[in-house]
């Protein structure tokens, strides 16, 4: 299947949503997994310590990034309408590999795309406050070919 981040185009076997430790997770965390799992064709899986949503269909792929970044776009607009802060997020893609195609735990290669949220407060006259929170509990692995 061929999936496509805002731009960036891939061909990939499927695609892993993954909610890991659900219990410690925000509520960003969850709403973007259910954002995913609600998708027709979306396979759940539950492990001891993570939740996977695991999905092979170029349309439900679609679907889940315009899901996902609802959820996104509508925690930014609680900020602003509320006038707490200004409010931001972007993916940040990551992978790694070595000369036959491993990551380092020794698994096929993949890219993993994470959410990174920016904070920026500060009232006029004061300077601007920014904090950036990454989702490190919430993560997408674009599979390579096996």
């Amino acid at each position: 299947m061929q999936v496509d981040l805002y731009g960036l185009t891939m061909q990939t076997p499927g695609v892993t949503f993954y909610l890991w430790s659900p219990w410690r997770c925000s509520a960003v965390e969850h709403r973007l997994f259910d954002a995913v799992r609600t998708l027709p064709g979306a396979e759940f899986e539950q492990a001891p310590d993570e939740l996977q949503i695991h999905i092979e269909d170029a349309r439900a792929w679609t679907q889940a990034v315009t899901n996902m970044a609802r959820v996104l776009k509508g925690w930014q607009e609680e900020g602003t309408e509320a006038g707490i802060d200004k409010r931001s997020w972007r993916w940040l893609l990551e992978a790694d590999t070595d000369a036959n195609g491993y990551d380092s735990q020794n698994e096929k290669t993949c890219f993993w795309a994470f959410v990174r949220l920016s904070l920026d407060r500060g009232s006029p006259g004061e300077p601007e406050k920014g904090e950036d929170v990454d989702l490190n509990g919430f993560g997408v692995c674009i599979r390579g070919e096996e």
